[in-house]
């Protein structure tokens, strides 16, 4: 196993190179440029505006921009942003302990509820409960992230008071309040709703998905094998029914673990979380090149090493699965 996964790391180099290009491509010849607005002002003279081009290295060739990029990458140097002049490794350093804090909560509460929804649906096919929750998952995959969190906003910050302050019942944004002191229960108090938005959307995807992995293996030869030996219940629902179905549940996860991230952009952008994905939003409206290619790229990064996890847990967990 080790020399397969040795080989799906050197493998990963050139698809990186090869992306690297194509993303660094798609980004330059974006409409636009950082440049945009200087290009408008009647007060900025053609030389300025030559001179800003020339410091930010824009009047070069694209494959010149391209090689001194990745000359400062393999370097470990991200570059800086053109709209703070702020090391870019400095801004992605602040904003991602945030987004894994918002992220790793919401999923940790995903977890906890979709697994338990999900296998007593499987329990209890066709009950009032299965009808309930099956409802509710519908209705959770088919509402947007973006509208769920307009929606949120409008209810328990608009429309819904605090019935002891007299003041809205939650905060719409931000991670802490505006002039108070920074404590772990005001940040509790602002993370409420980001988290409520991710976990209805994920809860949804999840114990539907578990539902069907579950029912497939309750139908098992094996599992009925175990019921006829005269095992317990528990033992056989646990430790042969749920353990197998689990499976498949753990490598999609890790194979969506990327894509947490972008559905955090939308979040992050309605709540004005300061995480990476609203990071990411604020340098592609600027389009501020160095910041949009360093987060893309750890997407990229992000996206290759889930694959490598999903290959490792499910040969972890399925013995029958064997990688030369």
């Amino acid at each position: 196993m080790r020399t397969y996964f040795l080989k799906r790391v050197l493998h990963a180099i050139p698809l990186l190179f090869v992306l690297s290009i194509v993303l660094f491509l798609v980004v330059r010849s974006a409409p636009g440029g950082p440049l945009a607005q200087a290009e408008r002002n009647p007060n900025i003279t053609a030389e300025q505006r030559q001179q800003l081009r020339a410091r930010l290295g824009l009047d070069q060739p694209l494959y010149k921009q391209y090689i001194d990029w990745m000359g400062a990458l393999l370097q470990g140097d991200l570059g800086r942003s053109i709209k703070t002049n702020r090391p870019v490794a400095e801004m992605i350093g602040e904003r991602i302990p945030n987004t894994l804090l918002l992220v790793g909560v919401a999923f940790a509460l995903t977890i906890a509820l979709a697994l338990p929804l999900g296998a007593l649906s499987a329990l209890r096919p066709y009950s009032w409960f299965d009808y309930l929750v099956t409802t509710l998952s519908f209705a959770g995959q088919s509402m947007p992230v973006y509208w769920l969190g307009l929606v949120a906003i409008l209810i328990f910050y608009v429309w819904l008071d605090n019935p002891f302050t007299g003041g809205p019942l939650l905060p719409a944004g931000g991670m802490y309040t505006l002039g108070a002191a920074r404590t772990l229960s005001d940040l509790i108090w602002h993370m409420i709703l980001p988290v409520g938005v991710l976990c209805a959307t994920w809860v949804a995807w999840y114990s539907r998905f578990f539902r069907a992995s579950m029912l497939e293996t309750l139908n098992a030869d094996y599992v009925r094998t175990a019921t006829a030996k005269g095992l317990p219940r528990r033992r056989v629902i646990y430790g042969h029914a749920g353990r197998n179905a689990v499976i498949p549940l753990v490598t999609l996860i890790a194979l969506d673990l990327p894509s947490v991230f972008a559905g955090a952009l939308f979040v992050e952008t309605i709540f004005s979380w300061p995480g990476m994905g609203r990071l990411f939003w604020e340098a592609a409206r600027g389009r501020d090149y160095p910041v949009l290619m360093a987060v893309i790229m750890i997407n990229a990064v992000l996206i290759i090493l889930a694959n490598l996890v999903a290959d490792m847990l499910y040969a972890k967990l399925d013995p029958r699965v064997r990688y030369e």
